[in-house]
């Protein structure tokens, strides 16, 4: 990406956090940006282009940051990596970012021709940085997918009511049953085993 299409983006990313995408058009957000719709066609060809832009550097910023947050926080911390995923995404930094994000996911869904590639990317993007932060015993690609589409539920939940504390109280209890469910799995497991073992000594008899 050229230097000049860059600062544009930057600009345009700006000025979409303030004004929203939908009923966002070129030649008022140009003008906003001190540029003419015509340099803005010239970059990113359509305002379709812009959002496909727009999508690949919200997901690259959010998920620069997240893992500054997950790389600096300290070995011996107990808050569990969604909870931390939570305080990082509901900050006054990241939360506007993930509002637009979201936004332009919506408009980018009523034309998946044009933007299938993009949203398919974003979303093995964020399962792979799901299941690094995961334990290993919870580390399976089908509880990676839960834990996404909880946190998103519950960040389309704050953002239209903003009920911070009642959500946190979700994620939460939603944290405690996946914990509690994997601590069973581990007791279960060896008692399984037995069981299995046992059947084929029979079997042999």
């Amino acid at each position: 990406m050229s230097t000049r299409k860059a600062e544009l983006l930057d600009a345009a990313l700006r000025y979409l956090l303030q004004h929203g995408v939908a009923s966002a058009s070129l030649r008022p957000m140009a003008a906003a940006l001190g540029t003419s719709a015509r340099i803005l066609m010239f970059h990113f060809k359509s305002k379709e282009g812009l959002l496909q832009d727009l999508i690949q550097e919200l997901n690259l910023r959010l998920q620069r940051s997240l893992e500054v947050v997950v790389k600096s926080a300290p070995r011996s911390s107990v808050t569990p990596p969604l909870k931390r995923f939570w305080q990082w995404a509901t900050t006054e930094e990241n939360l506007p970012l993930l509002r637009l994000l979201y936004e332009v996911q919506i408009i980018a869904l009523q034309n998946p021709a044009e933007y299938a590639v993009y949203l398919k990317k974003a979303s093995s993007d964020w399962q792979r940085i799901a299941l690094q932060l995961m334990s290993a015993s919870l580390k399976r690609r089908s509880l990676a997918t839960l834990c996404i589409a909880v946190f998103d539920g519950l960040m389309l939940e704050l953002m239209a009511t903003g009920d911070r504390r009642r959500l946190t109280q979700a994620l939460d209890d939603f944290i405690s049953l996946v914990t509690r469910s994997a601590g069973n799995a581990e007791v279960a497991r060896p008692v399984r085993r037995k069981v299995v073992a046992g059947i084929k000594r029979r079997r042999r008899r």
